[in-house]
C-alpha cells in the first residue's frame, strides 16, 4: 500500500499528555521511488499489525526505529509523521554500528532464539562473549536512546503518562524511564514467547539478572499466555533470587521496592478491518489469479521465513503425504506465502537455503507439466496472503514456538472455504483455538502428514462446525478486546501511584 511523502510537524515540548507507545519498529516503512521522493507502506508482522490498530482507536505517539535510508531521512527532518487522525509516529536515528550490534548481534538471533528455546541452534564459537559484546555495544546504548526519546514526550515526573512498551528489543528501557520518570506508568507488552528458566542458560547469568531486573521497572508486564507469565515468574525467582519477592498467587513480583503486575492478554486481529479488505479490487484481483483448478484442494501458509516457524518441517510433511497417498497427486496444491526475514544473520541464511531446496526437490519429483505440487511467494504482500488465505481447504501453522500466531487468526475470519487449521500445539494462539482446531506436536512430520490427510477428508458439516468455532473464539477476543485491557492496565498503575502521592503528602 503505497501512501504520499508524510505530513510532518514540528516537535513540542509542551503537547498535551498522551499513551506513548515504544517499539523498536513502526507501524509503517518509508522507501525512496524512482524519483528519489518519499513513500511508505504499512510494515511486515504481527506486531505492527496489532499495534497500528491500537494507534487507529487512541491518540499515541508512537516511537520507533528508522529502519530504512528512507526512514532515516524522515528522521533527520525532525518531525512526526501523522499515522490516524490524532496518532503520529517519531523515529529515531540510532547509531549505525549500535543499531547493527543491538539488532542482528543480539536481538536477533540470540535473544530471539533464546526465547523460543532454540537456543541449541545457534552455531557460535563462544555465545557468551558474542552476548556480552554486543550487548554493551548495542543493546545497552540502543535501549537508553529510547528510553531518553520516551522521556522527552514526558513531562514532569510523569504522573500524568502512561507509556506502553514493546517487545524482547526494550527490555533494558524501562529501568532507565523509571530512574528520570519515576511517576510515569510503565506497561511492557512481551509478543513472543518467554520460555523456561532452564532455556536461559545459553545467555551468561548475569545478562539475565539485568534484563529480568529492568523489565520489573514496569508497572505492569503482559504476555500472550499464563504458561509464558508462569515461566517468567520462576526465570525471576531463579536469577533475582532473595531480591525479588515472587507471589505467584496475587501475579505480582516486587523488586527493589517497587511492584510490577504480572499476567496474560492474548493479542489478536481486526476482524472489521480484515472483513473489509475482501471487498478491495486488489483483493479481488489476487484472488482470481490464486484461485485452484476444479477438483484441486488447497494448502496454505504464512509466515516470515523464521526457523521458529518450522517451514522445512512443514514441507516435510507435505511431502511424506504425497508419499503416502498417491491418489492425492495433481489434486492437492501447497500455496507458500513467505515473507524474508533477517536475512544477514548467518542462522536464517542457512534455513531459507534448506527451505528452498525442499521445495525444489519436491516440484522435482512429485510434480508434472500440469501440476506444480508448491507454489512459493517469497515476497512482503499482505494483501496477497490475505487473499490466499481466504482461499484455503487446510492452513497449516506448525510453528515450533510462537508468542501468539495471528495468521491462525486471520485465516479463518477470511476464508472462504470452510477451511480446517491444523494448529501446532506450541503456538500460543493454542490455547484460544483449540476447540476448533487440529492440534499437531510440531515435530512430528509423520503425525503432520495424517493431521493434513484428516483436513483435506474432513466432511463439509464438520469443517462448518470446526471453523465456527474458530471465528467465535476470534470474535470473543479481538484487538478492541487487548487494548481495552492494557489501556485498563495502565489507567490502574497512574491511579494507583496518583493516590500513594497524594496519601504521602
Amino acid at each position: 500500500m503505497l501512501a504520499p511523502t508524510p505530513e510532518l510537524r514540528p516537535l513540542h515540548a509542551a503537547e498535551k499528555s498522551r499513551l506513548i507507545l515504544v517499539s523498536n519498529r513502526g507501524p509503517v516503512e518509508h522507501w525512496f521511488d524512482d524519483s528519489q521522493r518519499i513513500r511508505r507502506r504499512e510494515a511486515a508482522g504481527g506486531v505492527a499489525s496489532a499495534l497500528g490498530a491500537v494507534a487507529k482507536r487512541s491518540p499515541v505517539t508512537w516511537l520507533a526505529a528508522a529502519a530504512s535510508e528512507a526512514d532515516k531521512a524522515v528522521a533527520i527532518l525532525g518531525g512526526k509523521v501523522r499515522i490516524a487522525s490524532d496518532s503520529e509516529l517519531r523515529l529515531l536515528e540510532l547509531p549505525p554500528a549500535a543499531y547493527e550490534h543491538f539488532y542482528q548481534s543480539f536481538c536477533n538471533p540470540i535473544l530471539w532464539f533464546v526465547q523460543h528455546s532454540l537456543g541449541h541452534l545457534l552455531d557460535r564459537r563462544d555465545l557468551a562473549s558474542e552476548a556480552l559484546a554486543s550487548w554493551h555495544a548495542g543493546y545497552l546504548p540502543v535501549n537508553r536512546r529510547f528510553a531518553e526519546a520516551a522521556i522527552e514526550e514526558i513531562p514532569g515526573d510523569g504522573s500524568s503518562a502512561q507509556v506502553m512498551l514493546h517487545d524482547y528489543h526494550l527490555y533494558l528501557a524501562p529501568r532507565f524511564i523509571r530512574a528520570s520518570r519515576p511517576q510515569a506508568a510503565l506497561q511492557h507488552f512481551v509478543h513472543i514467547p518467554w520460555p523456561a528458566p532452564s532455556d536461559w542458560r545459553h545467555l551468561p547469568s548475569f545478562l539475565v539478572r539485568r534484563l529480568c531486573g529492568a523489565m520489573l521497572a514496569n508497572d505492569s508486564i503482559v504476555f500472550q499466555t499464563e504458561a509464558f507469565v508462569e515461566n517468567f515468574m520462576a526465570t525471576c525467582d531463579a536469577y533475582l533470587g532473595g531480591r525479588a519477592v515472587v507471589r505467584e498467587r496475587y501475579g505480582s513480583i516486587q523488586f527493589l521496592g517497587h511492584t510490577a503486575h504480572v499476567t496474560s492478554n492474548p493479542v489478536s486481529v481486526d476482524v472489521d478491518e480484515l472483513k473489509a479488505l475482501r471487498s478491495t479490487p486488489q483483493w479481488q484481483e489476487y484472488r482470481r489469479a490464486l484461485t485452484a483448478p476444479p477438483g484441486v484442494k488447497t494448502i496454505v501458509r504464512v509466515d516470515r521465513l523464521d526457523p521458529s516457524k518450522n517451514v522445512e518441517r512443514g514441507f516435510e510433511a507435505f511431502e511424506l503425504l504425497l508419499k503416502r497417498n498417491p491418489g492425492l497427486r495433481g489434486r492437492v496444491r501447497f500455496l507458500a506465502f513467505l515473507v524474508p526475514s533477517r536475512c544477514g544473520v548467518p542462522e536464517y541464511a542457512s534455513y531459507a537455503k534448506r527451505v528452498f531446496d525442499r521445495v525444489n526437490a519436491i516440484n522435482a519429483v512429485y510434480g508434472n507439466p500440469e501440476w506444480t505440487p508448491v507454489t512459493l511467494f517469497y515476497e512482503h504482500n499482505r494483501t496477497q496472503a490475505l487473499a490466499g488465505l481466504s482461499l484455503y481447504d487446510v492452513l497449516l501453522v506448525n510453528s515450533l514456538a510462537d508468542g501468539m500466531n495471528l495468521v491462525s487468526k486471520e485465516g479463518p475470519v477470511v476464508n472462504a472455504n470452510d477451511g480446517v487449521l491444523v494448529l501446532s500445539e506450541a503456538a500460543g494462539s493454542f490455547e484460544e483455538l483449540r476447540h476448533g482446531a487440529i492440534a499437531i506436536d510440531p515435530y512430528d512430520v509423520g503425525g503432520t502428514a495424517d493431521a493434513l490427510r484428516a483436513a483435506l477428508s474432513m466432511e463439509p458439516v464438520e469443517r462448518r462446525i470446526r471453523q465456527q468455532a474458530l471465528r467465535d473464539a476470534i470474535c470473543a477476543h479481538q484487538i478492541t478486546d487487548w487494548l481495552r485491557q492494557q489501556l485498563k492496565d495502565l489507567s490502574i498503575a497512574e491511579h494507583m501511584k496518583r493516590f500513594a502521592s497524594e496519601a504521602s503528602a
